[in-house]
């Protein structure tokens, strides 16, 4: 206070308490993607991180899913791979055409999964092609937001396999040199794909393909998933193309028979299936004509079930930004966000057993993919919690990166209160206090290994002790802390043996 030069009564009021440190946010996913709309009443929203906590304002604020296309043609003679439906002695195949976007079908299995707060970036529409600059400059817009702390792009695995390569090394060197706050869960190109397919291992191409920069700030999943975020009943025989709807009643008119019908029920059925060619129908006659469709033909069924799995194969980031979240409320950022079923999911893609995981978990290159399985009575759970840098013991385990990364940004933020403080030994008692009575608390709740404080943590700071004279001299403050985190208990060994008989 100023100096007193008046005759009175002067209160002083001194700090009793240090200041107390707030951990941090751990799972506010950034999506980055193509979306039908960037638009905020009016404002574009378009190359600028929005944050959102709903489906409802994802909808709201950039659309809904892309209006999707298929194609439908005669199959080769023999088919060069299975034929997705054969009528009257005919294949047909069944391919999509328009409205290859991800981001807002990976979106609504992020929330089905326990996602909430995150933030989406939306770096062009759904016209546009899939380009990799411009999910590279997507990454470049997180910069300037602190928030986030996991990276996700669904759309990279509808580039080139090399392409996608290239973008998730950017979210690699986005993550671990140039922010240092956050970690990116990666797809695997054509992980649907088995390990043994024709095509090529798309395990061993990630792997080769993907460097060694960065990798304890990364990790991918493996397989993709089999979803069910789009049902049959919300597709039609307008999903068709053209071309593709001609052909469907050709295919139609075999499969009903129309010609050995009698006149009455030829004539019905066949202005059923000439309806699909009305330009002119109204919605209702659309409606009306797809459920006759539905209820008459077992190949239109079929063709409408196949639409739907295509849409519903997806890739897992999304839903492992859900489950982290989820993982994360429930218990704590410290817990390995595995062993946990994924909801929305009917099964992965390739069905892998204990003997295939092995190479997935580890390996002499040390990266770790983890395994999504299907287990009997359970349902689809993820089974790895290993960073894609699996030969460190300091980083191996997801858990573990991502404790350290909230602790330090937790810590950081709370000392900047700090900056330009006398460097003296009261500053250095009240930090240590500070950052003692936080990392007390993150142990007392189970984030720390250790019986007592003192076993799992140390804080240092002081003349002597982590500084020098010249350290003071050049304004520099010392702190250094020391944590003992827990980790998973990844393989359990359970021993037996027999014992004599004793009565």
């Amino acid at each position: 206070m100023g100096a007193m030069k008046t005759p009175g009564v002067y209160i002083v009021e001194k700090s009793a308490f240090p200041n107390s440190v707030v951990e941090v946010a751990t799972a506010v996913p950034a999506f980055i993607g193509y979306t039908e709309k960037a638009d905020n009443k009016g404002k574009s929203l378009s190359n600028q991180p929005w944050r959102i906590t709903s489906m409802a304002e994802f909808q709201n604020y950039f659309g809904f899913g892309p209006s999707v296309q298929f194609s439908l043609t005669e199959a080769a003679t023999p088919p060069v791979v299975p034929p997705s439906i054969s009528v009257g002695g005919k294949d047909y195949m069944l391919e999509q055409a328009q409205g290859k976007y991800l981001l807002y079908y990976s979106m609504m299995l992020f929330f089905q999964n326990g996602g909430g707060p995150c933030y989406i970036v939306s770096i062009g529409s759904y016209g546009d092609d899939v380009a990799m600059d411009k999910l590279t400059g997507g990454i470049d817009l997180l910069v300037k937001e602190q928030e986030p702390t996991i990276v996700v792009i669904p759309d990279a695995v509808l580039l080139k396999q090399a392409d996608c390569i290239s973008v998730e090394q950017a979210m690699l060197d986005h993550c671990g040199n140039v922010m240092k706050n956050r970690v990116a869960i990666l797809d695997i190109s054509d992980g649907y794909r088995s390990r043994q397919d024709p095509a090529g291992d798309p395990v061993a191409t990630f792997r080769n393909s993907l460097g060694i920069n960065f990798l304890d700030f990364g990790m991918a999943y493996y397989p993709w998933l089999n979803t069910t975020i789009t049902q049959a009943k919300d597709l039609a025989y307008w999903n068709l193309d053209s071309a593709s709807q001609t052909l469907l009643q050709g295919m139609l008119e075999a499969e009903l028979n129309i010609a050995a019908q009698p006149a009455a029920k030829a004539e019905q059925l066949k202005s059923i299936v000439d309806g699909i060619a009305k330009a002119n129908a109204t919605p209702q006659d659309k409606a009306m004509l797809n459920k006759s469709l539905i209820s008459l033909s077992p190949s239109y069924n079929m063709i409408l079930t196949d639409m739907a799995a295509m849409l519903n194969l997806l890739p897992p980031a999304a839903a492992m930004a859900g489950v982290y979240t989820m993982v994360d409320n429930n218990r704590g950022v410290w817990k390995a966000p595995a062993n946990v079923s994924l909801n929305a999911v009917t099964s992965p893609t390739v069905n892998i057993t204990h003997g295939d995981q092995e190479d997935l978990n580890v390996t002499p290159q040390g990266k770790s993919i983890n395994a999504i399985r299907p287990f009997v009575g359970e349902g689809t759970l993820v089974w790895g919690a290993r960073t894609l840098d699996g030969n460190s013991l300091d980083w191996r385990y997801i858990n573990v990166r991502r404790t350290m990364i909230m602790l330090e940004e937790s810590i950081r933020l709370a000392s900047k209160a700090y900056v330009f403080e006398p460097n003296v030994a009261n500053t250095w008692v009240t930090i240590k206090s500070m950052v003692r009575n936080f990392l007390t608390g993150v142990w007392k709740k189970g984030g720390l290994a250790g019986a007592v404080p003192d076993d799992a943590f140390a804080v240092f700071c002081g003349l002597g002790e982590t500084m020098t004279p010249e350290d003071i001299l050049e304004g520099v403050l010392r702190v250094t802390v020391l944590v003992a985190i827990s980790r998973p208990a990844e393989f359990i060994e359970i021993t037996f043996q027999q014992q004599m008989q004793k009565s």
